[in-house]
Order: C-alpha cells, then structure tokens, then sequence
C-alpha cells in the first residue's frame, strides 16, 4: 500500500530565511568594511590606469599585454582604451573608476578626482 508524501512546513521555509539571513550578513559586512574597500578600489584604478596608460602610449604595447604588468589581486581591474584622446580609463564596476591621459612632456597623468 502507497503512502502519500507528508509536506513538512518547517523544511520549505528554511531556505527563504537562510538567504536572507546571508544576506543581511553580507551587507553589514560590506557596510563595517566599506572604508578598505573604498580606498582599496580607489587606489587600485589609479595604480591600473596610470600604468596602463604608460604601458599603451609609452612603450607602445597592447592594453591585454599591459595587464600582465598588474599586481595579484587585481583581477578585478577592468580597462578600456580611448586612442582619440589617448587616455586609459580603469574600473572596478560599481565601485571606482580612474582615468589617466597622455600628456606630451609629461607622460601619463592621472585626472583629478571628484571629491
């Protein structure tokens, strides 16, 4: 004789908490941490879009062969090339972004940031 499965309550619902919970979790992480990470963010576009930018127009190498020169733990780093302007503009998305434009006599120089 068949038996019919039992829904038990309690087993569905602990999912939709669970989630929620993590994330909670997760953004008062992100909220104790977001001075590191800001400065973080900040300093390693500068650093990717000032080197970048040296690698490129400098020393007339590729932007992908330019990120070879980057440090570990800057995967996170994303650049764009404008030869219009020769300018390289670096990102972590939705977090910092920094742009650094060729200057003749100068090199590369970094523009000024938005307080």
């Amino acid at each position: 004789m068949a038996t019919a499965k039992r829904n038990t309550p309690g087993r569905r619902r602990i999912w939709p908490r669970a989630l929620l919970g993590a994330a909670v979790l997760l953004g008062a992480l992100a909220w104790f941490y977001r001075q590191p990470i800001a400065g973080y963010t900040t300093t390693g576009t500068a650093f990717g879009a000032r080197m970048a930018c040296s690698c490129r127009y400098v020393a007339g190498r590729g932007l992908e062969d330019c990120e070879k020169d980057f440090e570990p733990g800057m995967e996170v780093v994303f650049l764009s090339d404008d030869p219009a302007t020769k300018a390289v503009t670096a990102r972590v998305p939705l977090l910092a972004s920094a742009t650094a434009r060729y200057r003749e006599g100068f090199g590369c120089v970094l523009e000024p940031w938005e307080s």
